[in-house]
């Protein structure tokens, strides 16, 4: 029987940025991984602090953002790589109303170190009205960030690459299979609907298609476009495109619809050919109020879940991964907006 403090199930970002809490504060802990790829690993990575369709910002934005940066600097003290991408993210005007409502909410005080009063214009896409600049945005590098992270686990032991077997939890003796653990995270996105301690939390999948194009006519490196999705240089040679939302069309294909829309949103501003070379796609847990759902089991005190991430995958997973590690050993109470009592 082998002893540990943690068990992680799950392998998107809540799960890797609550493996950086039990790193950082040196708690014994596995991972267990199915090895599917998450919709966090397919996801476009975007760090940003606006609501780029109504330019708002949104709860505790600049506290995420300053607490990311923080661990991004401590998880490469382990991994030798710093995941973040500094390319911010450049909005297409798409007339001149919304050249002046982005100037007028430039002079608020939630959006004053967020929206950048200068507006630029882009060579290479069309963008007549100019663009504004989100201050303090970027991307992560994905691809690079899971790679990371999972062979910094494998080599230390850490990680157990199958699937999780609900029905050999013992939760009365804390006992799963061969492991003594004092408490299981759950972070395990949509695939939490196959559990049966957290089966009934409210999560709504969305659903999003992403495509990586091979452009005729390269855009500018160190920037992010954003006009109806995301536009930015990826590996090979390739541009990522996305993603699209749709909580109706929830199989497991490909929709031809989805891949349509990206193709007409890119045609849209980028007027010179492309190809698409590969199509993604993952289900985002949601939760109707837009907060995480973080807390404890009510009835098994060992027992917690880490979920509803949403579009907010970054952001929410390291912040909210901090809250959760806290209100395990230290007691300190959950916000109220993502505590899983207030379902109860």
């Amino acid at each position: 029987m082998e002893n540990v403090e943690y068990i992680i199930v799950g392998d998107g970002y809540a799960a890797l940025f609550s493996a950086h809490q039990l790193i950082r504060n040196n708690k014994s802990f596995v991972v267990f991984s199915e090895g599917k790829k998450s919709a966090s690993q397919v996801s476009a990575g975007i760090i940003n602090p606006v609501v780029l369709k109504k330019f708002t910002t949104f709860w505790k934005a600049q506290e995420q953002i300053d607490f990311l940066k923080q661990s991004v600097k401590e998880i490469e003290e382990y991994t030798g790589e710093n995941y973040l991408i500094d390319a911010p993210i450049h909005r297409i005007f798409h007339d001149e109303n919304e050249q002046q409502l982005w100037h007028k909410k430039s002079e608020k005080d939630e959006l004053i170190h967020f929206l950048d009063k200068n507006f630029d214009h882009l060579d290479t896409v069309k963008n007549d009205f100019h663009t504004g600049k989100v201050n303090q945005s970027a991307r992560l590098k994905v691809s690079a960030f899971f790679a990371g992270l999972f062979n910094f686990l494998d080599n230390w032991n850490l990680i157990v690459k199958e699937k999780f077997d609900y029905a050999e939890v013992d939760v009365q003796n804390s006992i799963y299979k061969n492991y003594k653990f004092k408490n299981i995270i759950f972070c395990e996105g949509i695939g939490v609907k196959e559990n049966p301690f957290f089966s009934d939390i409210p999560l709504q999948p969305n659903k999003g298609h992403n495509i990586k194009v091979k452009l005729s006519k390269a855009i500018p490196e160190n920037i992010t476009i954003k006009k109806k999705h995301f536009l930015f240089p990826v590996e090979n040679r390739l541009y990522f495109y996305g993603g699209t939302y749709d909580r109706e069309q929830l199989h497991d294909d490909i929709d031809e619809s989805a891949v349509e829309q990206l193709k007409n949103g890119l045609a849209e501003f980028y007027p010179h050919d492309f190809e698409i070379k590969e199509i993604n796609l993952g289900f985002r847990p949601t939760v109707k109020d837009r907060r995480p759902i973080v807390g404890r089991h009510p009835e098994h005190q060992n027992l917690y879940v880490f979920n509803g991430l949403g579009a907010r995958g970054i952001l929410n997973g390291c912040y909210f991964s901090k809250s959760l590690y806290d209100f395990i050993e230290h007691s300190i109470p959950l916000h109220e907006e993502v505590s899983l009592e207030r379902f109860l």
